[in-house]
């Protein structure tokens, strides 16, 4: 609405042709190099093709053409290339309108602006379009140029126009405006022809020699006129080797706040200690204050935050140790129930503690005793103090599995003085999927990888089988439904659907297994408020005959439930919080249902709800009627199961991507020596 208001108003024209005149000034106050020396010549020797650069440096592409050929440029419809639009036509060159959509599912015009492109260049235009495509990732070449080269026949030619003097806007392309009083330097590329029957690995082998020729013809370009090329250059496209982003006012302001906060975090730890949040005796390790001693040899420190990012650390420290057995863990955690779960599972090679709450000095006092060689961060925690020590010791330091909500993308987004010394001092981030790379690259990530989603490749949650077959014999063939992970404010619905579903099926038992077992006594609270009979785990109690909720609030027993039971209901979803791992239940072979609030697992809904896999529901009502749809029609089960281990086929390998990634950040053992 308002940039329809704006346009009324004449003001993208008015702007456009302010952009046009600095140009012009740009071009008749500065002096321009060409490399090579007769590069204008070879552009109108190739003359109609299609002029290729990066985004946000194209402001003086324009003075490439003194033989004043036909040019047409390839402007997206919407947003800021209103503007650019209107400058481009005050300069002389026509608009071919669209863009591709960048991996978005918003339609940009994209099939528009490639038909409108093939005639331009049969009628003996010239086609200048950047390689990479909003919203990024930026000085990523895409796909759409090397298709209109492939389908027209037309040479590539790969360009770069710098200035000495330039603003660089914070844009995600690093949009950058050029100044007049400069030194311009244009340097173009070696022309790319794309054979009509390139086939896919062609492609690709052109479109990384697209990249590869831009960033070189870009780094020249800024080093002829004696610029500093990475001040124009976002900063997810900044190579390994380029210093990471120094700390800021945002990033000193943390720090003086956590140092002040230091004196009463024995008070908020006790606190938490009372309500059973914290493990009383271990409070010291929350300090930096080990109570163990470090093991000899190569350590990886892996952090994960509370169950699910365990889950997922738990098979990449196994695959880590089949590959490097000389290796040891230290897996620390933030909550007591991952702690427990962490005291189930993990091997002899690995130890684990409580996270230190990041304070400079309470990581320091960590990294100083357990001296990690790598460092690996799980999912979403990232914490500005742990990070910047970690870096400022020449550790490695890893994301796996990352993730984020766009809520917190936005919040970072907000914050880039804080957000891009913290993530460059990454050396590699893998994320679940391909909107999350653009987002941690966005952000200042240098490494961003899509490696998938860890918890797919994970084995199921194990199971007791003693425990298992004294469950059977106390439930015997009662129907049932296991409501799994549940959070506060799922299980009021879930007892309210256990209400339609007993009136419909005889016996039938619900068993609630809460993501926090310390919630037990409240489930069973509520569930006798609500007339019904109960039972609790905790208290040593089976389900009996007489049994309507079960409440299983114990710890590391979800594989054992799911085992038990053929339908799951899977928590987190009928609240807002953003759902629970639905792949858990599937590997066990229980249909799995779930709520419509499912952000933490997008993909592998999705994915299953492709291949039918699923069934979503909003409510209690519809929850009770999806429950008895599957208890009347067995093979709705066997065709849910099937769907669902269909999909997961289509989504493994995230392990060994992750393990691969991580082995390559490892020092090798000569190496340690020749450091000692």
């Amino acid at each position: 609405m308002a940039r329809d208001f704006l346009k009324r108003l004449g003001v993208p024209g008015s702007v456009g042709r302010g952009i046009a005149r600095l140009v012009r000034m740009v071009a008749r106050t500065s002096e321009p190099v060409f490399e090579p020396a007769d590069l204008t010549q070879r552009l109108f020797a190739a003359h109609p093709g299609i002029l290729t650069f990066w985004h946000g440096q194209f402001m003086l592409v324009s003075l490439l053409n003194p033989h004043g050929a036909t040019v047409k440029a390839m402007v997206a419809r919407h947003g800021d290339a209103e503007l650019i639009g209107q400058a481009l036509e005050h300069v002389g060159v026509e608009l071919i309108r669209g863009a591709g959509s960048g991996g978005r599912r918003k339609d940009r015009g994209g099939a528009h602006a490639l038909r409108a492109s093939m005639r331009a260049l049969a009628d003996g235009a010239t086609v200048a379009m950047t390689a990479d495509v909003p919203p990024g990732p930026a000085r990523r070449a895409g796909e759409g140029v090397i298709m209109l080269a492939r389908l027209s026949g037309r040479p590539i030619m790969p360009v770069a126009v710098a200035t000495s003097r330039f603003l660089a806007l914070d844009t995600w392309s690093r949009m950058t405006i050029n100044l007049p009083y400069s030194k311009i330097a244009a340097v173009g590329g070696e022309h790319i022809i794309v054979p009509r029957d390139a086939d896919a690995a062609t492609i690709e082998a052109l479109r990384q020699k697209l990249e590869t020729s831009l960033n070189e013809a870009t780094r020249r370009a800024y080093e002829l006129v004696g610029s500093d090329y990475t001040k124009a250059t976002p900063a997810g496209a900044l190579p390994a080797s380029a210093p990471p982003a120094e700390p800021g006012f945002r990033f000193k302001a943390y720090r003086q706040a956590t140092r002040l906060i230091e004196p009463v975090l024995p008070l908020w730890l006790a606190s938490r200690a009372r309500k059973g949040k914290e493990v009383a005796i271990r409070r010291n390790e929350r300090y930096g204050l080990a109570s163990t001693a470090r093991p000899e040899g190569r350590l990886v420190w892996l952090h994960a935050a509370s169950v699910g990012e365990t889950n997922a650390a738990l098979p990449l420290i196994a695959e880590l140790t089949a590959r490097e057995p000389d290796l040891s863990f230290l897996l620390t955690t933030g909550t007591v129930t991952s702690a427990q779960l962490a005291a189930q599972r993990l091997g002899p090679r690995a130890i684990h503690q409580f996270a230190p709450l990041d304070t400079r000095r309470f990581t320091r006092r960590f990294l100083d005793h357990w001296r990690p060689d790598l460092v690996v961060f799980t999912e979403s925690e990232i914490w500005p103090n742990q990070i910047i020590e970690i870096a400022a010791r020449n550790i490695p330091i890893a994301i796996v599995n990352a993730r984020m909500s766009p809520r917190s993308f936005a919040r970072w987004r907000r914050s880039r003085g804080l957000a891009r010394p913290l993530f460059s001092r990454f050396n590699v981030v893998l994320t679940q999927n391909e909107r999350l790379t653009r987002w941690f690259t966005q952000l200042g990530a240098r490494c961003v990888r899509t490696s998938g989603n860890l918890k797919i490749d994970s084995p199921p949650p194990p199971i007791d089988p003693l425990a298992l077959e004294r469950l059977k014999q106390a439930i015997g063939a009662r129907p049932m439904l296991l409501a799994a992970s549940t959070h506060p404010g799922e299980d009021e619905q879930v007892i309210a659907a256990h209400k339609q579903l007993a009136g419909r099926h005889a016996g039938f038992l619900t068993i609630i297994v809460p993501r926090h077992p310390d919630r037990g006594g409240d489930i069973t609270a509520l569930v006798r408020q609500a007339g019904l009979t109960a039972g609790q785990r905790a208290a040593g109690q089976l389900p009996d005959a007489a049994t309507d909720i079960y409440v299983a609030d114990t710890i590391g027993e979800l594989g054992t439930f799911y085992a038990l039971a053929s339908i799951a209901f899977i928590g987190g979803s009928l609240v807002p919080h953003g759902g629970q791992n639905p792949i858990e239940a599937v590997r066990h072979g229980a249909a799995v249902i779930t709520g419509p609030h499912t952000r933490n697992f997008e993909d592998q809904v999705a994915a299953l709800a492709a291949r039918n896999g699923l069934m979503v529901v909003n409510d209690a009502a519809s929850l009770a009627a999806a429950t008895s749809k599957l208890l009347t029609d067995p093979d709705a089960i066997a065709r849910i199961d099937g769907g669902a281990r269909a999909a997961i086929d289509g989504m493994t390998g995230a392990l060994a991507r992750t393990a691969d990634a991580v082995i390559e950040l490892l020092p090798r053992m000569n190496e340690l020596r020749r450091a000692s």
